[in-house]
């Protein structure tokens, strides 16, 4: 990898041009996604490709806190001036201002789905933020290395419809794909926890906000209101007594690192929590609780998970059986990706063996060995 691609890198945080956080929403929403190891990254030749439904899941995501915040976080230079998708976010707000709010938005669009009445609103948010992803930070990040537009990132559209059914899956499907240089994604896949960590790229956005208030709000308060993450305690306790339930149907219990009976057990999340952010009913597992303490936050080791591979899949089979449509659905956007339903037991466990090796080789994540 050429050491011009980090100096160029860092021309364009420090250096672009910025009248919006776009650009920072852009390299945040990118960095995101190659943290994730999603499944529907595609590496071809030079260029990776990524679908722009992934990007728009991250936007609406990281502007939905600040939008609802009680006091006003500018997002742009100029006064009384507003984000071009910020008054098609008002609906979707003020619907889930009394539902639970950004944590009960999340859930319905990984799982259930966005809510009929205001699909058509969400079908124009999400149509309004990929206009301006690909028309305005797309466009123009990299002019500070290079006079050309699309320097760094470019897109190909696809039909995309008002369908009933707006999910993660529905974003995935319907609004393209963009492109990224193969040296900058291995870049960010790389040092990408750095640049968007709290030494840039989030600090660099929180400073702009402070500026553009005036300085009347503090760095700290903008910086909280970003880093609002749409899963609470009471989701993950939510999603673990629902596992219990359903072990509990399915009669002996066995953990599932060592493969030993057990009567008392934990649920743990396999890829932990604090690392992989995932609340999905395939991250979590019963394990004993002295196991599950020994774990703590360490990754599995590759040789663990394969020798494991039997039970893993047993238990994604039982909660499969009683709940198979938020199963599916989780599946399919975490560890599927294009891959095809049939045989998904195969295709989703080496998904998991390649997402924990990503974790521990190049993250640097401990591994852990029962």
């Amino acid at each position: 990898m050429d050491n011009q691609v980090f100096k160029n890198i860092s021309k364009i945080i420090e250096r672009d041009a910025k009248t919006a956080t776009y650009k920072f929403a852009l390299l945040r929403g990118v960095i995101d996604i190659i943290q994730d190891n999603s499944p529907y990254i595609k590496v071809k030749d030079d260029i990776v490709e990524i679908p722009l439904g992934l990007l728009i899941e991250k936007w609406l995501i990281y502007y939905f806190p600040i939008f609802e915040s009680e006091v006003e976080i500018p997002q742009i230079n100029g006064k009384n001036i507003k984000v071009a998708f910020q008054s098609h976010f008002k609906p979707i707000i003020d619907h889930y201002a009394i539902r639970g709010k950004i944590s009960v938005f999340y859930n319905e669009l990984r799982i259930r789905g966005i809510a009929t009445e205001i699909n058509l609103d969400f079908y124009k948010l999400v149509q309004k933020i990929k206009e301006t992803i690909t028309t305005m930070p797309m466009r123009y990040i990299g002019r500070s290395i290079s006079n050309d537009y699309y320097s760094i990132f470019n897109y190909s559209s696809a039909k995309f419809k008002n369908d009933k059914k707006q999910n993660s899956q529905w974003l995935v499907d319907g609004c393209g794909i963009f492109t990224v240089p193969k040296d900058y994604f291995e870049a960010f896949k790389i040092l990408g926890s750095f640049i968007s960590g709290t030494d840039n790229i989030l600090f660099k956005w929180a400073e702009f906000s402070v500026n553009a208030s005036g300085k009347v709000l503090t760095t700290g308060r903008i910086v909280n209101e970003i880093l609002k993450f749409p899963v609470t305690e009471r989701d993950v306790e939510a999603s673990k007594k629902l596992y219990i339930e359903i072990l509990a149907k399915n009669g002996s219990v066995s953990c599932v690192w060592s493969g030993s009976n057990i009567a008392k057990y934990d649920i743990d999340h396999m890829l932990p929590f604090s690392i992989y952010k995932n609340n999905d009913l395939w991250n979590l597992l019963p394990s004993s609780p002295p196991t599950n303490k020994s774990k703590l936050d360490k990754i599995p080791s590759l040789n663990l998970i394969t020798k494991q591979k039997e039970l893993i899949i047993h238990y994604w089979e039982v909660i499969h059986q009683y709940q198979t449509e938020r199963f599916m659905n989780e599946l399919q956007i975490s560890l599927l990706g294009n891959y095809t339903k049939n045989n998904w037991q195969q295709s989703a466990f080496s998904q998991l063996l390649q997402t924990s090796k990503y974790l521990i080789e190049t993250r640097g994540y401990p591994e852990w060995q029962y």
